[in-house]
């Protein structure tokens, strides 16, 4: 399996952004068309919790999809809508635009009980936090976490958020993710023994980046995994 450290995932976006000229927001456009075909396998009302970066902006995508095919689409943001920008916030626009609709949630108390409210959903986003995320997870998005409905099978966009793409841990809480789609390559976090259990079913989507953007050069780790 080829993993990437978070730290080369965001050079490869560089590259193919800014060398390669594929705009950020087709990337995210087609990181999220993945996702959603994730979603697809499960019934009912789609559940999407989003935080305000590009992760949100992933998960953005995949509300307005589920709302395009008919689907009841529930949105929490976690977060200042105000500080939504970029392709995110274009991709907010969209969704809103269609005419979905918006839970914001900004305070601990109100982020607990929206996404405790999502607990009759078909199935869930976690659109929360993405590879940039280290630390510990506090505030609003911790109380977001640990108010999630474990029942309802979840699909983690990129990675579960809370966990630590290039270690495997978690920030002291994490969403246990039925699926994690992750993009172009795994991370190096999820060959942490520790991180199965929060990562899932892992699948590996190619979102439009291009081999050259990587590098050529991969080393082999004792385990047999290639890291760049």
């Amino acid at each position: 399996m080829r993993a990437v450290t978070a730290a080369q995932m965001r050079e490869a976006d560089r590259r193919c952004i800014e060398e390669i000229g594929i705009p950020g927001a087709v990337l995210m456009n087609n990181a999220g068309m993945a996702v959603w075909r994730a979603v697809e396998a499960w019934p009912g009302p789609v559940g999407v919790v989003c935080g305000r970066g590009n992760n949100g902006g992933d998960g953005f995508v995949v509300a307005r999809l589920a709302l395009a095919a008919g689907r009841p689409v529930r949105v929490v943001l976690v977060g200042d809508p105000e500080k939504v920008t970029g392709d995110a916030g274009t991709f907010l626009r969209a969704y809103q635009r269609l005419g979905g609709t918006l839970t914001v949630a900004q305070s601990p108390e109100d982020a607990a009980r929206a996404v405790a409210e999502l607990a009759d959903c078909g199935v869930l986003v976690d659109a929360l936090l993405g590879t940039g995320f280290t630390g510990e997870v506090r505030g609003a998005i911790r109380a977001a976490i640990e108010a999630w409905p474990e029942a309802v099978p979840t699909v983690a966009v990129d990675l579960p958020s809370g966990l630590n793409a290039d270690t495997g841990e978690t920030g002291g809480v994490a969403v246990r993710a039925t699926v994690t789609v992750t993009f172009a390559r795994a991370k190096v976090g999820f060959l942490n023994e520790s991180a199965t259990q929060w990562v899932g079913r892992l699948e590996v989507a190619d979102i439009g980046i291009p081999e050259l953007c990587f590098g050529r050069r991969w080393v082999e780790t004792q385990e047999g995994h290639m890291l760049q």
